[in-house]
């Protein structure tokens, strides 16, 4: 009896795990020839794990042609730093024909080389109040004017005045972009891109010092004068095609330009709600700070961070010849670093007579200093969203 019964319950149960395995079967061939707008709807569970398997798209955009508008923004804006370059490395290709043209000493044309920084530090007090009441393409845009203005003075100069003129209107050209490019950059990228993108700024003002000393071997000084131009007309038009900040946009209440710039920044399909939720509640904080005054740095509680900032900036400057930036206090740093900017210029051509090789090797301890430095007492970025920096700090 036992053995009679047994059987039939073991066909049972083989039936039932056959019919199992074709319903599996079934259901994996669905899966496999359902449609692709159907797979993609997040309404059930399978649209969920096809979604999963997928892959969301980068950075919260629409795949790849996501953040195609932040990378032309981001090269529109480098052409500021690439303009800086060209003005910063102008005067040591055409120092020649300058002295020969128009019989300056060399204390002359080291006012000719170091008045740069006399216009950038005046362009680095505005530039903060610039950005802010103008925006910043707006800002971007002016000082791509005044920089035409400033290289045809130079062009037409008959002599040492207009030739300061020019090099003084070219100082705040670049004392504008020096702050604007950067901030802009830092507004617009994602916070895992924005290392790279901003890093991108320091590489083209290296890039435009190179391009002037290899094509100012080639052209005279006034022919070296176009060269200049060329940046300044890519970031006039290139300015036409690009959104502006979304940040400025929000600090300014004009709610539905921010959501458009925004949008048009990180895709058409992005959702945006969550970064956008957290730029609007940053903001809405700020606003509820009483206003920040000078005086307020000098205060026991934020002065090491200013020591901090400020020396290590200038410390940078004074290494390299160059300054670099770092955009959490903007106007103050960016004005500290061309202070250093300035001594280094006007000192170097009396460093290098007196003695060449000691004035690089000068440089190079100093910057061995500014790795330490970094290394030691800047604090890391990496991953955080500009709101969570400026939390930091405070």
């Amino acid at each position: 009896m036992y053995t009679i019964h047994r059987r039939p319950a073991r066909r049972v149960q083989c039936a039932a795990s056959a019919a199992a395995r074709r319903r599996d079967a079934r259901c994996a061939l669905r899966l496999r020839l359902r449609p692709p707008a159907a797979a993609a709807r997040g309404g059930t569970a399978v649209g969920a794990v096809a979604q999963g398997q997928a892959g969301a798209a980068p950075h919260g955009g629409a795949g790849e042609g996501s953040l195609w508008m932040v990378f032309l923004a981001t090269a529109v804006a480098v052409c500021g730093s690439f303009e800086f370059g060209t003005c910063v490395g102008y005067s040591a290709p055409a120092q020649a024909g300058i002295v020969n043209d128009f019989g300056l000493s060399n204390s002359e044309y080291g006012v000719f080389g170091s008045v740069l920084t006399i216009g950038a530090m005046i362009g680095a007090l505005t530039s903060g109040r610039l950005a802010d009441s103008l925006g910043r393409k707006t800002t971007m845009g002016l000082a791509a004017i005044i920089g035409i203005v400033g290289w045809f003075t130079i062009y037409f100069a008959n002599g040492a005045t207009m030739l300061y003129l020019g090099r003084v209107l070219l100082g705040y050209c670049t004392g504008v972009l020096s702050y604007v490019v950067p901030v802009f950059i830092s507004e617009i990228a994602p916070k895992d891109l924005r290392g790279g993108l901003a890093s991108s700024n320091q590489l083209f003002i290296c890039s435009g010092c190179s391009a002037a000393y290899i094509i100012g071997a080639l052209l005279s000084w006034r022919s070296l004068v176009l060269v200049g131009l060329v940046p300044c007309a890519f970031l006039l038009v290139g300015l036409l095609f690009i959104p502006e900040s979304p940040r400025w946009l929000a600090n300014t209440g004009r709610v539905k330009e921010f959501n458009a710039s925004l949008q048009k920044l990180r895709g058409e399909n992005a959702d945006i709600s969550e970064e956008a939720a957290g730029i609007r509640e940053y903001i809405e904080s700020l606003r509820s700070l009483p206003e920040a005054r000078v005086q307020d740095l000098f205060q026991r509680k934020n002065l090491f961070a200013v020591i901090v900032s400020a020396s290590g900036t200038f410390l940078g400057c004074f290494l390299t010849g160059l300054s670099f930036y770092f955009k959490a206090q903007g106007v103050l740093v960016t004005l500290v670093s061309w202070i250093g900017s300035f001594a280094i210029s006007y000192s170097f051509n009396f460093l290098m007579d007196w003695n060449s090789a000691g004035t690089f090797f000068l440089f190079s301890a100093a910057s061995l200093v500014t790795v330490l430095f970094v290394e030691r007492l800047v604090p890391e970025t990496k991953g955080k969203a500009l709101e969570e920096i400026q939390e930091s700090f405070t």
